[in-house]
């Protein structure tokens, strides 16, 4: 407690803390776009208990690793090398859950498209592994995303405290932002594809920062952003016309 008192009288805490809140909510918004997806796919009355499920899921493993933060740090070692680069625990997590998001974008825009899909764990038929399944993914890829965000944030604060409160924040945010975004991503059946599309683009990213190459990270929501105003027109079009359709007179 006293500690807390101390940092709260120091500016570069708050600063630290602002700083650190924006990140992990951008940071969330991977992980917020892979839970819409998963949980969609099971019956309604499982999905928001899925998300719940899913986010309070984050929370721990990132406090966890918090107070295992000695550990963590040593993550970022190498430890073995592939394909001439040096992986370390870190890159090699980040390689792993950069290839499943990636395998399974492809898999459902497949399940999507494809006229005539062959049934897999998320049909309807299926509802007991379809829960336990969507939420062992969702959980797999919190791993991952913790991971990534405390190292990330390691190097922004020495505070561990700070990192806390950083963290609490934003799966308070991520609470509140999930139910709206799962269902304006039911309600739109285009948003799905483009919903994919990021998740493509975000396993690409991992996989790229597992072996050095460091994409900024404005470069990668920007175009996220970029598209999703995009489909915002494309959704307000839609809507305006139907609402024309509906004005006409019926002959």
């Amino acid at each position: 407690m006293d500690s807390l008192i101390a940092l709260a009288q120091q500016p570069e805490a708050w600063i630290a803390l602002a700083a650190l809140i924006a990140m992990e909510v951008v940071l969330g918004i991977d992980n917020l776009v892979f839970i819409a997806i998963l949980s969609n796919k099971l019956p309604v009355h499982m999905r928001k208990k899925a998300r719940r499920i899913g986010i309070l899921g984050a929370l721990v493993m990132r406090l966890l690793l918090l107070a295992s933060i000695a550990w963590i740090v040593t993550l970022t070692d190498p430890v073995i090398a592939f394909l001439g680069a040096e992986l370390s625990w870190r890159d090699i997590i980040l390689l792993v859950g950069g290839l499943f998001l990636i395998w399974k974008a492809t898999k459902e825009i497949h399940h999507n498209v494809d006229p005539a899909p062959a049934s897999d764990v998320f049909e309807p038929g299926r509802v007991a592994q379809s829960m336990g399944a969507a939420i062992f993914q969702i959980l797999l890829l919190d791993l991952v995303f913790s991971i990534d965000s405390i190292i990330t944030a390691v190097g922004m604060t020495p505070h561990v405290e700070i990192m806390m409160i950083a963290v609490v924040v934003t799966i308070i945010v991520m609470l509140v932002a999930a139910d709206p975004l799962s269902n304006f991503v039911s309600n739109n059946p285009t948003v799905v594809m483009l919903a994919l599309s990021f998740l493509l683009l975000i396993g690409a990213t991992l996989v790229a920062e597992a072996f050095g190459v460091h994409f900024p990270k404005g470069y990668v929501y920007f175009a996220m952003a970029f598209s999703a105003g995009v489909e915002a027109l494309n959704i307000w079009v839609r809507r305006s016309n139907k609402r024309k359709k509906a004005a006409e007179p019926h002959v």
